[in-house]
């Protein structure tokens, strides 16, 4: 508290001093700058666009599998080759099983692109593999 400088000497000063609350604003903005960008898990898509979406699931955390337009293939933000993917995959599977898989595909990939990823998740001992889509509007 400060104290008023005047005609009464010794009374309190009864104005809010706010450089408290704008440092406690900027230390918040500075927290969700940095956090923002880790929000998005997986490697960032463009996802084809449908007309109908099946509602998520909340109850479970999907292993994010994303497919880029050069092809690369990612298990959540870690790359690997045609070669790697298999094993990692299914070591990832074997960490934490019952997990399901959302495959989030580029849309300018050809089916043949999607399937060949599906076709190496299954190999892995993938159940299933649900594809990411985006909800036209």
């Amino acid at each position: 508290m400060g104290m008023a400088v005047g005609p009464k000497k010794g009374s309190v000063k009864n104005d809010i001093n706010v450089t408290p609350l704008v440092d406690v604003v900027l230390v918040l903005l500075i927290i969700f700058m940095v956090i923002t960008p880790m929000l998005q898990r997986g490697k960032d898509v463009k996802l084809p666009q449908s007309k109908s979406i099946d509602e998520e699931n909340k109850d479970s955390d999907p292993i994010i599998l994303s497919v880029t337009t050069d092809k690369h293939i990612y298990i959540e933000s870690n790359e690997y080759d045609k070669e790697g993917f298999t094993p990692a995959l299914k070591a990832v599977l074997e960490e934490k099983p019952g997990r399901k898989i959302l495959l989030k595909g580029d849309q300018t990939l050809t089916v043949g692109d999607v399937r060949e990823v599906m076709e190496l998740s299954r190999k892995a001992g993938a159940k299933s593999v649900a594809l990411g889509v985006e909800e036209q509007k």
